[in-house]
């Protein structure tokens, strides 16, 4: 007389068992007590959708269902009277029939159900949530209640990526997805009604169905946002700040939103080297660059529109937040000129260098970040140069002008008047600029500029008989050679100093051999004042 419910399954979790009210979707067997069935949803390859305690089922049914657990599976037992009665339904089922149902609960929900939804993993730090019109990228899982799997982002290996709350969602993910963080993990349970409805989406879900989205948020922006700076490390001195038109060499780790790595400057032991302002970086980070001070650190966050856009490049993808953490290595403008800056300078400096002067100094080289690159109080000896003659990079002779001895200054050459964009290999990085912390030990004046030897008194009138030793009327380079050798010792001539002794003899014999032959004659040879105006170095 009453109906026999045997529970031959009951899931571990039951969060929620049928209640009257609720609409439930399950799949039944329906037999006769000889086993003879007379009916089943799994031949229709449908659930049988229903309200529970509403009249829509055999009383029996209404009874047996409450109580139930999605994943449930119950044998249930219903006399006639709770059933098809006297009277049965004929060609089906006969007059005063005992019906066995084996029934399992898929689905179950009410229409005052709202979407709910369980955080189990939230980020330490959120400083910020999705809110109406943010564009969301995000992993999920779509199962149904029972957890039959219908959808899944991560087996197509690609983010759903889509606006929020302006309806390119279903209404339950819309609502669903509003406060989370980038890095939060959500299960969002959503009745059909907020979801495809009586009629499904007509692929893989069915009318009527609960759906469960176990979403992981990746990504977050609104196409109003600007780049967000962060800094991170400001040097307490910063004399100068990048602006438009500069050259910057700076360092950079590239993540996404989420941390995942897909770029980084240090992986390539190489900086990125490049101008602001001018179009030649993307437009974020063209706007970020700006404002940097050499040695900062700082955070650069992109949104999509100022990076890679909706097309993305590489390991980005499309529609993808930025994130930059650099770090500025040296700046410089092309139209910048050489820094001096004096540290130390004798009360005595009357003498001060000039083109022609043989110079003695020290130095300690480096990069603006501070990075060493040579020194030579670690070689132990001084660097000796003529200046202006080419010896060093333009700057450093630009640097080395108007310096007494025991003068101490800073030189920082940028360096279209250093390396270049070259360098050296392996010493000078490209496009570096360079500081030389520099003191002057020894200076020798030089000669005036087109000279490579002087006389300290008269000059003999006889002069090309006093070379001539042999008096054959001709001059060989040894002649040659012996005689300034031999002014110079006596201290009646001078070089101009730093150069090779032997290449400057031979360059001044060269400059009066004037046929090439090898002598020279009376009628070659000629004092620099005797001379018409030419650009070769003379007696």
């Amino acid at each position: 007389t009453e109906i026999g419910v045997e529970r031959r399954f009951v899931p571990e979790s039951c969060p929620r068992a049928v209640r009257p009210g609720d609409f439930v979707r399950y799949h039944y067997l329906g037999a006769f007590p000889d086993g003879t069935r007379f009916d089943s949803s799994y031949d229709r390859g449908s659930t049988f959708n229903v309200f529970v305690g509403k009249g829509q089922l055999i009383a029996g049914m209404d009874k047996a269902l409450v109580g139930m657990c999605v994943n449930e599976r119950r044998f249930v037992k219903i006399p006639p009277k709770l059933a098809y009665g006297s009277e049965g339904v004929p060609g089906v089922i006969p007059p005063n029939a005992v019906l066995h149902f084996d029934v399992l609960l898929i689905d179950l929900w009410n229409s005052e159900d709202e979407v709910q939804v369980q955080t189990y993993f939230k980020p330490e730090k959120c400083p910020r949530t999705v809110q109406v019109s943010d564009f969301v990228r995000y992993h999920y899982n779509g199962t149904f209640l029972d957890g039959t799997l219908f959808d899944s982002s991560h087996n197509r290996m690609r983010t759903y990526d889509t606006y929020v709350g302006i309806g390119w969602l279903i209404p339950g993910m819309d609502q669903g997805l509003l406060g989370m963080c980038v890095g939060e993990k959500r299960i969002i349970t959503i009745p059909p009604f907020l979801a495809y409805g009586e009629e499904g989406d007509g692929k893989e879900i069915p009318g009527q169905a609960s759906l469960v989205f176990d979403v992981v948020l990746l990504d977050l922006h609104n196409p109003k946002d600007g780049i967000v700076i962060e800094n991170q490390l400001v040097p307490e001195s910063c004399e100068r700040r990048s602006q438009t038109g500069d050259f910057v060499r700076y360092h950079y780790n590239g993540t996404l939103l989420d941390g995942t790595l897909f770029d980084s400057s240090y992986s390539r032991n190489h900086t990125y080297d490049t101008y602001v302002g001018k179009g030649y970086v993307i437009a974020g980070m063209d706007e970020g660059l700006l404002g940097v001070c050499t040695g900062e650190k700082r955070r650069i966050i992109i949104p999509p529109h100022l990076g890679y856009g909706e097309e993305g490049r590489g390991k980005i993808p499309g529609s993808a937040v930025l994130v930059f953490d650099i770090h500025v290595v040296d700046f410089h403008n092309p139209a910048d000129s050489v820094s001096i800056t004096v540290n130390y300078k004798p009360s005595n400096c009357t003498v001060l260098s000039k083109k022609g002067d043989y110079l003695k100094y020290h130095y300690n080289a480096s990069l603006l970040d501070g990075t060493l690159l040579d020194s030579t109080h670690s070689l132990g000896k001084t660097y000796n140069i003529v200046l202006g003659s080419g010896q060093v990079v333009v700057g450093m002779d630009m640097g080395l002008q108007d310096m007494c001895v025991g003068e101490r200054r800073t030189v920082v050459i940028p360096p279209h008047l250093g390396y270049g964009e070259d360098g050296v290999e392996g010493e000078v990085p490209g496009s570096a600029v360079l500081v030389f912390d520099i003191e002057l030990l020894e200076l020798v004046s030089g000669l005036p500029e087109g000279y490579m030897f002087v006389w300290n008194e008269e000059v003999s009138p006889n002069l090309f008989e006093e070379i001539d030793q042999n008096h054959d009327g001709e001059v060989l380079l040894e002649e040659f050679s012996e005689y300034i050798q031999a002014q110079v010792d006596s201290g009646r001539g001078r070089l101009a100093p730093g150069f090779d002794f032997e290449k400057i003899v031979r360059n001044m014999f060269t400059n009066q051999d004037r046929d090439g032959n090898g002598k020279v004659t009376a009628e070659e040879f000629k004092l620099k004042d005797q001379e018409a105006k030419e650009e070769h170095d003379e007696l």
